[in-house]
């Protein structure tokens, strides 16, 4: 009997869906394992318009990674930054924006001239420049469809992408650089006295919503990216092409909703996680004897040698997904992997303690097994 109400339930839902007709594409997954739970049109091209600035902070999450900029820094905006089309902050050239305020400013409120600023400062002063870095790194993480001509997603007829492809960008952001979610969940941000407000409408009306970006030119109609927790599982929705800003906050709904159900999680008796993920007090953490208990002993042959460097092969909600993982990545490196919880209470999956040439074959490896993975310093 069950079985025959999740089933009926999930067809209603999809129903709703299938009725609304007025989108171009969707495409709702579990963002730990990657199991696409629906789609439709989902490796169509399409015009991705300011999910475009998903990559842009993905870009600027690894440069602060990597301690190329730091959140305290201030970036100097440009003439060309200045004079990008609304919507925007509207910066004066010559002056300076904190990098933490041009996140925010570009999570939060989607400005162009920020967009345009971040990718001046972070590639040579040109954002063509960016652009090509952003279509490199774009297809290294797995992105088969996708073309960036700037760092905004203001139009251009050769600036393309799919929801499959937006999907797997928003998942490696989550995955490798946790710790800067937390600005795709910000619902306000006050900035030179004026208070700008997320266009995201799923985080003040779908409880455990935690991110992440919307979308509109012209050309791509209205689009979203959302992102939710719910009893233990992570689920993303992609909605391309809507028609109208309500269209595709309800689209992006109803395909939550179904998602959820398919997994078996209740659409009116669930839990949420706190948002912060803020890791307890206490020292009853699972994780915390295994993080910092002698490493193993490595099992592999390929000529480990050791220093400073390491893999990180993702980050994830649950314990028992890091741990699946971590198996995975033994199986296909022979190396044994450390489960650590960060500050935000993710589950990172990390090789440790490697030099750089073992990092990069490690790295090499674990790819060329399907294990998304980066090398961190």
């Amino acid at each position: 009997m069950k079985r025959v109400l999740s089933f009926l339930s999930s067809f209603f839902l999809l129903c709703g869906i299938a009725n609304a007709a007025q989108y171009r594409a969707v495409l709702v997954a579990d963002i730990d394992s990657g199991r696409v739970l629906y789609q439709e049109n989902a490796n169509e091209l399409n015009y991705p318009a300011s999910l475009t600035k998903i990559m842009t902070l993905y870009l600027t999450f690894d440069a602060l990674e990597h301690q190329r900029l730091h959140l305290d820094d201030y970036l100097i905006v440009s003439n060309y930054a200045a004079d990008a089309q609304p919507v925007k902050l509207g910066l004066a050239a010559g002056s300076k924006i904190k990098v933490e305020d041009a996140i925010k400013a570009v999570a939060v409120h989607s400005a162009n001239d920020v967009a345009r600023v971040l990718a001046e400062n972070l590639k040579g002063g040109k954002e063509g420049n960016f652009a090509d870095l952003m279509t490199r790194v774009a297809n290294e993480i797995g992105l088969k469809h996708t073309n960036f001509e700037n760092s905004s997603g203001l139009p251009n007829d050769d600036h393309m992408s799919t929801a499959r492809d937006i999907a797997l960008l928003s998942m490696a952001v989550y995955k490798h650089f946790p710790q800067y979610w937390k600005y795709f969940g910000i619902k306000s941000w006050t900035y030179g006295g004026k208070t700008y407000t997320n266009g995201n409408r799923l985080l003040t009306s779908f409880p455990g919503c935690d991110g992440m970006k919307t979308g509109f030119t012209n050309k791509s109609r209205y689009s979203l990216v959302a992102t939710a927790a719910r009893d233990g599982h992570h689920l993303i929705a992609v909605v391309l092409g809507a028609e109208n800003k309500d269209v595709r906050a309800s689209v992006a709904t109803k395909m939550l909703n179904l998602g959820f159900s398919k997994l078996g999680v209740s659409n009116t008796n669930y839990s949420v996680p706190q948002q912060s993920y803020t890791v307890p007090a206490n020292n009853t953490n699972p994780i915390a004897k295994y993080a910092t208990d002698k490493k193993p002993e490595q099992k592999n042959n390929m000529g480990v040698s050791y220093g400073g460097v390491g893999v990180q092969c993702g980050a994830f909600s649950s314990y028992q997904s890091a741990q699946n993982q971590a198996k995975k990545v033994l199986n296909a490196t022979g190396l044994n992997a450390d489960i650590q919880q960060n500050e935000t209470g993710l589950y990172r999956v990390r090789i440790n303690g490697l030099s750089e040439n073992s990092a990069q074959n490690a790295k090499n490896t674990a790819s060329a097994n399907g294990i998304d993975c980066y090398v961190f310093h």
